[in-house]
C-alpha cells in the first residue's frame, strides 16, 4: 500500500511538472506572438487608417476621435469584457490573457513611435491583417486570448461550436468596418478595412485548424484483400474495414476506409487504379479529425 501510494505520488510529481512545463512553453509562445500583432497594428494599419475590426478597429477610431493612444484605449475598452470572461472561463484564462493584453498594450505604444513601414494601404491591409492574424492565433491556440472580441468569440464558440472562429470574427468585425467608413468618411479606406478583415479572418482559421490537408477515403472492390496490404504495407496507410450491403442486390461488401493526407491519397488512388480499375472509390476532405495521431477528442475548441 505504501509503495502504491510513493507510486502515485511521484505520478503527480510528474504530472504536475509536465503542465507547469506547459505552461511556461505558453506564456513564451505568447510573448512572442504579441510581437507580430503589435507591428500589425503599429506600423501597417493605424498609421493608414485601417481599422480592421473588433476592439483593435473600435481603439484606432477612438484614437482619431480623442488624441488617446490606441494601445492604452485597447486596454482600457477590454476590462468590461475581461470582467465578463473571468465570469464565464476563471482566474487561470484571464491571467494569460491580462499578460497579452498588456505586451500588445506596450509593443503596440513602442512601435508607434517609429515610421510606418508602407503608407500604400492594399500592402498595409495585407501585410498587417497576417501580422494581426498569426499573433492572435499562436495566442488562441495557448489557450488565451488578446482580450476584447476573442473573448466574445469564445464565448459564441460554446454556444455555436459548429462555426468557425474566422466566420465569427468575421460577422462581429463587419459593423466596426461600416462604423469606420463613417469616421473616416473614406470610402477608400472602408474598402481597404473591409479587405483586411477578410484576410484576418481566413488567416486566423488557417493558423487555428490548418490547412485542409487530410482526405478521408472510402474503397469498394472486389480486391479488398491486395488494396489493403499495399496500403498497410507500402504506405504504413491504417485501414478500417466496414461490413456494408448492396441494398439491390443485397450482396455482402468490404468497404475499406482510411485517413491520410493528401500525398498518400493521391498515391492511394494510384494503388486502386492498378489493382482493381473496377473499384468504387470515394475521396473527400476530411475537415476535424479527433484520435490517436491527430487532435485530443477532449481538447477544447478554440
Amino acid at each position: 500500500m505504501k509503495t502504491c501510494g510513493k507510486n502515485k505520488q511521484r505520478y503527480n510529481c510528474i504530472e504536475w511538472r509536465n503542465h507547469e512545463a506547459r505552461r511556461v512553453k505558453e506564456y513564451i509562445l505568447i510573448t512572442l506572438a504579441t510581437i507580430p500583432y503589435a507591428i500589425g497594428i503599429a506600423l501597417f494599419l493605424d498609421p493608414n487608417d485601417l481599422a480592421p475590426g473588433g476592439l483593435t478597429g473600435i481603439s484606432i477610431l477612438v484614437n482619431r476621435l480623442t488624441g488617446i493612444d490606441t494601445g492604452s484605449l485597447f486596454f482600457i475598452l477590454n476590462i468590461p469584457i475581461l470582467l465578463l470572461g473571468m465570469w464565464k472561463f476563471g482566474g487561470k484564462f484571464i491571467l494569460s490573457t491580462l499578460y497579452a493584453l498588456a505586451l500588445i498594450t506596450f509593443f503596440t505604444n513602442v512601435l508607434q513611435q517609429y515610421e510606418p513601414i508602407t503608407h500604400d494601404r492594399l500592402m498595409a491591409a495585407v501585410a498587417g491583417s497576417c501580422l494581426v492574424a498569426l499573433g492572435m492565433g499562436v495566442v488562441l491556440r495557448c489557450h488565451a486570448t488578446t482580450g476584447g472580441m476573442d473573448i466574445i468569440v469564445k464565448l459564441l464558440r460554446r454556444k455555436y461550436p459548429y462555426i468557425r472562429t474566422g466566420s465569427l470574427f468575421f460577422m462581429l468585425d463587419t459593423f466596426v468596418v461600416m462604423f469606420a467608413g463613417l469616421v473616416f468618411r473614406d470610402p477608400e479606406a472602408m474598402v481597404y478595412a473591409a479587405i483586411s478583415t477578410t484576410i484576418t479572418t481566413t488567416a486566423l482559421d488557417k493558423v487555428l485548424y490548418g490547412h485542409d490537408g487530410a482526405r478521408l477515403i472510402y474503397i469498394i472492390s472486389g480486391k479488398e484483400e491486395a488494396i489493403t496490404e499495399s496500403l498497410l504495407y507500402s504506405l504504413q496507410a491504417g485501414v478500417t474495414v466496414l461490413h456494408g450491403e448492396g441494398a439491390y442486390t443485397q450482396q455482402k461488401k468490404k468497404i475499406l476506409m482510411c485517413v491520410v493526407d493528401k500525398k498518400r491519397a493521391v498515391k492511394i488512388e494510384e494503388i486502386v487504379k492498378e489493382t482493381d480499375r473496377n473499384a468504387f472509390l470515394i475521396i473527400t476532405s476530411a475537415n476535424e479529425i479527433y484520435g490517436e495521431g491527430y487532435k485530443n477528442l477532449f481538447q477544447e475548441k478554440i
